[in-house]
Order: C-alpha cells, then structure tokens, then sequence
C-alpha cells in the first residue's frame, strides 16, 4: 500500500477526525469543569481571607488608631491591601479622619466593612473591596495549559488510532475495493487474498470468503449463460427456418381463408338478397291473390252487363220493351256499376300500395314520405300473405308527420317484424294483436313494435340479431330477416334496435335519428335529418 493509500483514505481520515472531535469535545467539558470548581475554590479562599483579615488585623489597626500611630496605620492597611485579590482598603475614624490604599473600583464583585472598636468602644469603620482578577488569572493560565496538553495528547492518540485502523481496516478494504473494479470476466481464476493477517478469523476474513465464493458463482453462472447462449443461437436457427416455413404455410392458409371469406361474403350476400326477394315474392304472390278477387267480380259484373245489354237490345229490336223491363235492366245497371266500381277502388288501392313497396324493395332513395301513409301501405301489402288470420293491427302514427327517410328500410322492418309475428308469435293461432307505435320529437324517431304471440325463445334471445339464426332450421326459416332489420337500422338509418320484457309475445323499440350531427351532414352531402311540418 502506497503512502498515498494511506493519507488520502477517506475512512481512515474519517475516523481520524471523529475521534479527534470526540476526544476534543470531552477534553473541552473536563476543563471547563476543572476551571469552574477551581474558580469556586478561589471565591472560597477569598471568603477565608476577608474572615482571617477581620481575626489578624481588626485588633493591631484598633490600638494603633487608639495611639494616632498614623504610619504604622498605614503600613498596616498597606499590608491588607497587598494580600491577593484585594485592591482597595478604606478607613474612617469617628473623628473624620480617612485612610486609604489601593484603586477605588466600581461596582467590586466584593465588599467587605467591619467596625473598629477599642475597649467596646467603636474609633472607626474599615471597608476593604475586593475582586477575581488574580483568581482569572491563574485560571487562564491552568486553563492554557490544560488545553494545550490535552490537544496534544488527543492529537497524538487520534493519530495512532489513524495508523491502527489503516493497518488492520482501510489498507484491507482499499485491497478489496481495487479487486472488485478489476473483476471481470478474464479474470475469475484469481482469487482474492490479504496481506499480513493473523491466523485469527474476523470479519474481513469473512468478507473476503464471501468475495471469492460469488466470483465462483459468478464463473459458473457466466458457464451456464454461455451455454444458454449457444444453446439459445442453434434455437434461434431452428427457429428462424420454422417460422419461415410456417410463414409459408400461414400465407398460404391465408390465401385460402380469404378466398374462403370472399365466397361466404358472396354467398351471405346472395342469401340475404334471395331473402329480400322472397319476401316479395310472397307479397306479389299475395298481392297477385287479393287483385284476381276484385277484378274477377268486374269481368262476372261485365258479362253480366253484356247479357242485360243485349237483352236490352233484343228487347227494341222486337218493339217488346216494357216500361217495367227498361227500370228492372237500369236498376241492375247502377248495381253492377256499384260493384265494378268498388272493386276497381280496391283493386287500385291494393296495387298502389305494392307499387310503392315493390320499387322501393329494389331502389334507395330518400324520399320525403308521409310516414302514416307508408306504414299503411306497407301493412296493407304485407296483410295479403295473413288473410285468412284474425289479426288485429293497431297503428298509431301522426297523420301529419312527413319526413326525409329511406322508405325502403322501413318496407323491410316493417315487413319482417309483421312476418315474423305471423309465422313466429302467432304459429297455430287464428288471432293476435300487434301494435305499430311512432313517436317523434326533435330529435329522434322511436318505434315501438309489440305483439301478444308466445314470444321469442330464450335460446336464441341473446343472438337474435345475429345471421342465420332461426327456430325453423329446415322449415323454410333462412335466419337473416332480423339480421337485415340490424343492419339497416345500425348502418343505414343510423339508429339502434333492442328487446324490451315483455308479459307477452316481443316487444322491439327502434330509435332513429331525426337531425344528423353537423359535420356528418357535410361530409354525407346530405340535409339534416328533420322532422317537416
């Protein structure tokens, strides 16, 4: 260890100072205490010297003022006055006379007067004032010296004590510290030892067994990761060539299900509008029904008309035309009017309202409509493939509400829930109940559609709204006609569906908007969705 080591060791210098302020913090406390009883003990003798004074010299001064022996007077009060610590003698006799020795003080520390008395008789008063300055000085010099030595004694035990833990502590330390900066890697084979050590085991002894055992761990972990490391390299290999042949078979799979998915699209999509198409097949074959029923009457009315008008003709002819035959003939003719004329009413009604839903089934416009003459319509057409049942449809809508919609949406809501509730709600019953509920505010449009059938089954409440989803599996249900009414009411109508509890039979609430956000009108090009008076 280097002579540097040893002066610049920071713990060494650490200790060096602490036991340097110890030793000198005490050192200064057992002086201070030192002085203060010896000060005690010079204010004691002080006190003892007045008290002897008053015993030695009250008498002497007495009889020599009683004699006027004014220079033995003097001489005496001159040898008080030279004792230690005091610095002022005064003596007043009852005939006036003053002697005195010494520097007046102000305000003495000590003030002593005694009287004067000659055979009972008092002559005079002497005051004698003292003060410390004698006993300060003998305690700054004892103080000095004490201090002095002290320091010096602390100084040189401070500094053996330096040297003793350098030798025995800091020089080790210092070893163990250079030995952990140089470990690495290289070199674990070397050990770490100490110099000049006792046979006896201590705790750096200890320390140093704990230093060696983890560089031996450390070697045999930094073996293992080595391993690892190789091990983890030809992984890595193997790896990279699996993933690159996965890689493969995954693109390829992907491929695969693309296509796959491209064709299920296709084929929903073909299904979907295969179902909209049934649908109106159903509707025009209905519709189709309920026309022939009216124009049949007509063509039987007409053939009728045919024979009473020739007859009527036959009649002029062979001049054999009563007054009784033209009324009975006319009378039939206002009848059959009647009759074709009702028929062809309801013939129109029946195709103007297929008309409107039929083309809206197949284009996608937004129409101002009025909405309570469209959903008549709409169930008007849609009765036609229930005729024979005992439904009872309540409908409750605004007459005078007109508003900017896609109809076609409503067609095939409107069309799927009433379906649905005839082949569904109402299986094996002649008569229901269905309720058609339209309420509008500033804001939104909320349908409320309800029927009184056996309602939907809980198996498939939950995934109503999914595709393919039918409790007809192989009876003719495909499962899409409710997952068309979400679709258009989430995409197109922008809206939202859900299923309410119900005591009986479903009950759906449909809430569309009726003002588009701001922005989404500008960017659709579109007016806002509004409700026109």
């Amino acid at each position: 260890m280097s002579s540097k080591g040893v002066f610049n060791n920071k713990l060494s210098r650490r200790v060096f100072v602490y036991i340097f302020l110890c030793s000198a913090f005490l050192s200064v406390c057992s002086t201070f205490i030192q002085i203060y009883v010896d000060f005690k003990g010079g204010v004691s003798a002080l006190d003892e010297r007045f008290d002897n004074i008053e015993l030695s010299f009250n008498q002497s001064i007495s009889t020599s003022l009683w004699d006027f022996n004014e220079p033995l007077v003097e001489q005496q009060i001159g040898g008080i006055q030279r004792l230690p610590d005091i610095r002022h003698v005064k003596i007043t006799t009852s005939f006036g006379k003053v002697y005195e020795v010494g520097n007046v003080i102000d305000n003495p520390p000590k003030v002593e007067q005694y009287p004067i008395n000659f055979e009972n008789n008092t002559i005079g008063t002497m005051v004698i004032s003292a003060d410390y300055q004698d006993i300060y000085q003998h305690l700054k010099q004892k103080a000095g010296f004490i201090i002095v030595s002290e320091f010096i004694k602390i100084f040189i035990v401070a500094f053996c004590t330096f040297f003793i833990v350098h030798w025995l502590i800091t020089k080790h330390l210092f070893r163990i510290t250079l030995y952990s900066k140089a470990l690495n890697a290289q070199n674990l084979d070397e050990p770490l030892t100490l110099h000049n050590r006792k046979q006896e085991v201590d705790e750096l002894d200890e320390l140093v067994n704990a230093i060696n055992g983890m560089r031996l761990t450390l070697k045999n972990d930094i073996v293992q990761l080595e391993d690892a490391e190789n091990a983890l390299i030809n992984l890595n290999g193997d790896l990279e060539i699996k993933v690159y042949e996965r890689t493969s078979k995954l693109a390829e799979s992907n491929q695969q299900l693309q296509q796959s998915l491209n064709e299920l699209t296709l084929a929903k999509d073909k299904l979907v509008q295969s179902e909209k198409m049934a649908s109106l097949g159903q509707l025009v074959a209905g519709v189709a029904h309920e026309v022939n029923t009216p124009l049949g009457i007509c063509v039987t009315s007409v053939s009728a008309l045919k024979e009473k008008i020739a007859e009527l003709n036959h009649a002029l002819i062979d001049k054999k035309l009563t007054k009784k035959q033209l009324t009975s003939i006319l009378n039939m003719f206002v009848e059959y009017e009647q009759i074709i004329e009702r028929s062809l009413n309801k013939a129109v009604d029946l195709i103007r309202g297929f008309k409107s839903v039929a083309v809206e089934h197949h284009t996608d416009p937004k129409l101002n409509i009025n909405l309570a003459q469209h959903v008549n319509d709409v169930v008007n057409t849609v009765k036609t493939l229930f005729k024979h049942k005992n439904y009872v449809i309540k409908i409750n809508v605004d007459p005078a509400l007109n508003l900017v919609t896609f109809p076609s949406a409503w067609n095939q809501i409107l069309t799927n829930f009433l379906t649905n509730s005839h082949v569904h709600g109402f299986e094996d019953r002649n008569d229901g109940e269905i309720s058609i509920d339209f309420q509008a505010n500033d804001e939104n449009l909320v349908l409320v559609y309800q029927d009184d059938g056996k309602g939907i089954n809980v198996d498939v409440k939950d995934k109503i709204f999914d595709p393919f989803v039918t409790t007809k599996r192989g009876l003719g249900g495909s499962g899409l006609g409710m997952n068309i009414v979400y679709n258009l009411v989430n995409t197109k109508l922008g809206g939202t569906i859900k299923i309410l509890e119900s005591e009986h039979g479903c009950c759906f609430v449909v809430k569309v908007p009726l003002v588009l956000e701001e922005e989404q009108a500008i960017k659709k090009g579109t007016p806002n969705l509004k409700v026109i008076p």
